[in-house]
């Protein structure tokens, strides 16, 4: 597939967050994006307004490495989550499911049955979950991605906390995080997140 026009990306990032979604609009990949974005900012011929501009630096300083090439050694230290929760029922049978893929490559599947319970508290079940093994297996920076906004927000601390029902999960997770050296949480879309959502449902049927 040809690569977007300069104008296709611009015009995208204007209407579209995150980045993701952007690409999903263009039919490209993140990382063929993120291409463009980089040869775009780099060229001294590109005149963008200002504000577009700035925010074109923003994503190529926020963006990984392109395809193909050498992951910095920051980027290579980091060790990605994703983490995932299912309720057939909300509350009914639950489960929390975590995919945990370490920095050399190697993957960690993780699932647990959590009887009758609501979507959002499998969410953060999912979230403990794969925090925990991450501290067990000694990683020291995380990237979380999940597909709950309301899980990811509240834990980046953009979303409040409303449910104090929730509130144990919450500060469990929190004091969870504040023992890695870097941490960060993203929402991604459901698509993104289909081996976190297989573990979560997995969970359910094998009572794992």
């Amino acid at each position: 597939m040809a690569h977007p026009t300069l104008a296709q990306v611009v015009e995208a990032i204007a209407s579209e967050e995150p980045l993701e979604r952007a690409a999903v609009k263009l039919g490209v990949t993140r990382e063929e994006l993120v291409s463009v974005l980089r040869e775009a900012v780099a060229t001294p011929v590109f005149r963008a307004p200002a504000k577009v501009r700035e925010r074109l630096l923003r994503a190529r300083e926020a963006a990984p490495p392109d395809a193909g090439q050498e992951p910095s050694p920051r980027a290579a230290r980091r060790a990605v989550l994703y983490v995932d929760g299912a309720s057939r029922g909300n509350p009914g049978p639950a489960g929390a499911g975590a995919v945990l893929t370490l920095p050399g490559g190697e993957s960690h599947r993780l699932g647990r049955f959590l009887g009758v319970r609501t979507n959002n508290h499998a969410e953060y079940q999912g979230v403990l979950l794969g925090l925990a093994k991450a501290l067990e297996l000694g990683v020291k920076e995380l990237d979380v991605r999940g597909d709950s906004m309301l899980t990811m927000m509240q834990l980046k601390g953009e979303w409040k906390l409303r449910n104090e029902g929730l509130r144990p999960l919450y500060d469990e997770a929190r004091s969870l995080a504040r023992r890695f050296a870097a941490i960060t949480f993203r929402h991604i879309p459901r698509e993104e997140n289909q081996a976190a959502d297989e573990m979560s449902n997995r969970a359910i049927d094998e009572r794992m």
